[in-house]
């Protein structure tokens, strides 16, 4: 099945494979830009590539003081995203939906960088009672924002709101928690949020007349990648709001990683995908969670993005705009629509409306 990324499919198996195979899961300090200020757009190329770990981009970077959270960080890519941001002296909060699996990641993570200032909060992006309970215990000026977690691939199913499962969680769990953070983004006036998207968005834009698969048979490749098109245009759209607060967004896509993400796997499909990986070779190059959160870091707290909002980023570079999406790296042009971007933000302020009505 996944041969087909390597040419000879239409362009709907190769937006819609794209996704199967790959996880989605600013250090400016007195160099900050002024509240406000956004760099002119120029693509961003760097020195770093697919086999860049966060630790190295990491390197020299100094958070002491500045505080940061990421979803998601008790394995995977959220671990050592984590790890890396631990490293800069940043005091980091693990949101982990289980808290006891987040506490024995903490407690690595303080014993591989020396940082004692490693923190565990409950948050469940799939409950919006969840996610404001930790905006509203949320105290201070925030850094950085990773919003790390996701699920994929996901067996149809609903939130605690009645939302479609992956929309719910990857986009409308993040979407609420940024919201719920803004002041303290704003509080720390050159602040960072980074958005973990997929290559998986080639395969479907935002379908807003149906976003919850209520008119249409369940699709999880199509959720999925509605779901990684939905964290690309927050990013979009929260710039262009929030940039005179001093806070930008970028997303990014991680790599091709095995981790947890692909548990709705089936064992035989995921020995498949790993023995095809394997054929394939430089052709789908695949990372170790360290590589994987590479550009998650570098967008965290690199100079080199300071001051720079509303992109997407693969391998520690900003991606090209491309017609369809072919293995790994290329962002299409509709997850970067400044139209769709505002529309989508709007339709989910009302969906957040509306289930806080609910519950009242």
């Amino acid at each position: 099945m996944l041969s087909r990324l390597l040419g000879g499919s239409s362009p709907a198996h190769a937006e819609l494979l794209s996704y199967l195979f790959f996880q989605p899961e600013f250090a400016g300090g007195d160099r900050c830009r002024p509240r406000g200020r956004i760099r002119p757009m120029s693509r961003i190329t760097t020195i770093y590539d697919h086999r860049t770990t966060a630790t190295e981009v990491a390197a020299g970077i100094d958070l002491s003081g500045r505080r940061a959270i990421v979803t998601g960080a008790a394995s995977g890519i959220g671990l050592e995203t984590a790890r890396a941001l631990a490293r800069t002296g940043a005091r980091v909060t693990l949101a982990v939906r289980d808290v006891a699996a987040g506490e024995q990641a903490a407690e690595d993570i303080v014993a591989t960088t020396g940082n004692e200032g490693v923190d565990v909060a409950h948050l469940d992006l799939a409950d919006l009672a969840s996610v404001d309970a930790f905006t509203s215990a949320w105290d201070g000026p925030l850094h950085v924002l990773v919003n790390n977690a996701g699920v994929m691939a996901t067996p149809e199913g609903r939130t605690a709101q009645g939302w479609e499962l992956q929309f719910g969680t990857n986009h409308m769990g993040h979407f609420a928690l940024a919201l719920g953070l803004h002041h303290a983004l704003a509080a720390d006036g050159a602040a960072r949020i980074v958005s973990v998207s997929s290559s998986g968005h080639g395969a479907s834009p935002i379908v807003f007349d149906d976003l919850f698969f209520e008119r249409r048979p369940y699709d999880p490749s199509l959720s999925y990648g509605q779901s990684k098109t939905a964290n690309v245009l927050f990013a979009v759209e929260a710039t262009r709001r929030w940039a005179g607060d001093g806070v930008t967004a970028n997303a990014l896509m991680p790599g091709g990683i095995w981790t947890n993400l692909q548990r709705h796997w089936s064992a035989e499909h995921r020995a498949e995908q790993e023995a095809f990986a394997a054929r394939a070779g430089d052709a789908i190059p695949m990372k170790t969670p360290q590589q994987g959160a590479a550009t998650s870091v570098l967008l965290a707290t690199s100079p080199v993005v300071e001051g720079v909002g509303g992109r997407y980023f693969a391998d520690c570079n900003e991606a090209e705009v491309v017609p369809e999406i072919r293995g790994l790296t290329g962002v299409r042009d509709y997850a970067l629509d400044p139209v769709a971007a505002r529309r989508l933000w709007e339709v989910s302020l009302e969906l957040l409306d509306a289930a806080r009505a609910d519950a009242a």
